[in-house]
């Protein structure tokens, strides 16, 4: 399948260069190219003006070159230092010489640089999501990187860690360090990028200057039109009598006990810092994670949830934050992932009868505009905003009584979040109670009718719509009273 067709790019030293597209349009594939993941069949990539041939990662580590992917590739029961020259660890005497312990104090030089103030020795499972990232990039830094490519780098973090992150990104930058920045946080882009490059359909698109780099700009490039309606919300009546009720919750003894109610067409947008609670209330909702206290009644009726089948059948549905390690079979078809939670409806007599399972597959591929050749292609090599529709196609042909969607748009395009706030707003005007967890306040803002805000495992307060901001919502998030 064809990807990329004539793209153009050039970095220059000391800036932060955006490489923006909707999922699909080939960032990943040239970014791949860049970092000698994968050979390019025609054209030219040059290097301080020499042409150069990457076959290998170490071709481009050798020049300068260093990719940082989203998901962090690090060794956890490794310490900082060990990961930092991880496969380059200095020795004395040799291949069978003791590790030379100047490691740690070549790694706290390093460190230090970045303002990360833990330990060389600090195991790195032990650390926190950003400063496991400062982690991958000093690791670059060792290797004398020239050029950093961090491939969406705050997905995972949290408002503080995304400002360090920045923080550090100027520091690089004045150093003379290039940085291809790739994302689809509008926001953060219009905030450290010199300048930006888009991709559309594998084809170059546009690009923009510093001064020409706003919301409507990016995406008029990205999408080929303007989004009208970003946020689809449609408000229905309000009063009815709950389809989920959540009475004195707990899955630690340290908790309070979490009281939610949901009524029908109803978006109830959930906020908080990370690890406030928010994925854990999801999984104890969907029989992940064990309930040690509490009632929950789906329309009115007590539900006893042991195991996620206990939830599915009383037509609570989640939608994991990690679509790849929890929400799909990455080496298996689109028809697959989308039929394995209805398999009974294309089966007769407990045989799955494989006409019926296409058709299924093929309807709800139309249905949420899943790009892909056939049901027959491997869903791990969708791009990561189709991977998501497939997540979201396996269990809304299905109709729920509660979805649970967790970080629903994370590491996705603003076409494709486009779309999903459609279908949310769908299924809501269907009767569905959706609670929607997430970490981007103005998805938060845009899509909730109303906004619980978690603290330390429980609710610190709730905010109807016309209470709505981001300083109130962050104000009880880190633990502030409800005025």
């Amino acid at each position: 399948v064809p990807v990329l067709h004539g793209v153009d790019l050039d970095v220059r030293a000391g800036e932060v260069h955006a490489l923006m597209g909707e999922n699909g349009a080939g960032k990943s594939t040239l970014m791949k190219i860049l970092a000698g993941l994968y050979t390019p069949d025609a054209g030219t990539l040059e290097f301080d003006g020499q042409r150069v041939q990457l076959r290998t990662l170490n071709d481009a580590e050798r020049l300068g070159i260093t990719l940082i992917h989203q998901e962090l590739n690090l060794a956890g029961d490794l310490d900082i230092a060990g990961n930092i020259f991880l496969g380059r660890e200095p020795t004395w005497g040799g291949l069978l010489g003791l590790l030379d312990r100047r490691i740690y104090a070549d790694a706290e030089c390093i460190t230090q640089r970045l303002g990360l103030t833990e330990s060389p020795r600090t195991l790195v499972q032990n650390l926190a999501i950003g400063q496991q990232q400062l982690v991958e990039i000093a690791r670059a830094l060792s290797l004398k990187s020239r050029l950093l490519i961090l491939d969406e780098p705050t997905s995972s973090l949290t408002e503080s860690e995304t400002d360090r992150l920045f923080a550090v990104l100027r520091e690089l930058k004045q150093a003379g360090i290039s940085i291809l920045y790739i994302s689809h946080r509008l926001k953060e882009v219009e905030l450290i990028a010199d300048r930006v490059t888009v991709l559309r359909d594998g084809k170059n698109a546009g690009e923009l200057q510093r001064g020409q780099i706003h919301h409507n700009a990016i995406v008029q490039l990205m999408v080929g039109r303007e989004l009208k309606q970003f946020y689809q919300r449609h408000r229905g009546k309000t009063g009815q009598a709950p389809v989920v009720r959540v009475h004195g919750l707990r899955w630690s003894p340290k908790q309070e006990g979490i009281d939610i109610a949901i009524e029908p067409g109803e978006i109830v947008g959930m906020a908080g810092l990370m690890g406030a609670g928010r994925t854990e209330l999801a999984e104890t909702l969907f029989g992940v994670r064990r309930m040690l206290a509490g009632r929950v009644e789906i329309d009115g009726k007590p539900i006893v949830l042991r195991k996620p089948i206990d939830a599915i059948r009383a037509g609570i549905f989640l939608i994991p934050e990690d679509r790849r390690i929890e929400g799909l079979i990455l080496d298996d078809t689109v028809k697959h992932n989308i039929s394995i939670a209805a398999l009974g409806t294309v089966s007769r007599f407990g045989i799955v009868q494989h006409g019926a399972e296409s058709r299924l597959a093929q309807a709800m591929c139309e249905r949420f505009k899943v790009r892909t050749p056939s049901s027959g292609q491997i869903v791990g090599n969708l791009s990561g905003g189709n991977q998501q529709k497939v997540v979201l196609a396996k269990w809304l042909h299905r109709m729920p009584r509660l979805l649970i969607l967790d970080e629903p748009t994370r590491g996705i395009d603003v076409g494709a979040k486009s779309e999903i706030y459609a279908l949310m707003d769908e299924l809501a005007h269907q009767g569905a109670a959706i609670l929607m967890i997430s970490s981007d306040l103005e998805e938060i803002l845009g899509m909730s009718d109303r906004v619980l805000i978690m603290h330390q495992g429980n609710i610190a307060g709730s905010l109807q719509r016309d209470q709505l901001s981001e300083e109130a919502i962050m104000h009880l998030a880190t633990g502030g009273a409800k005025d």
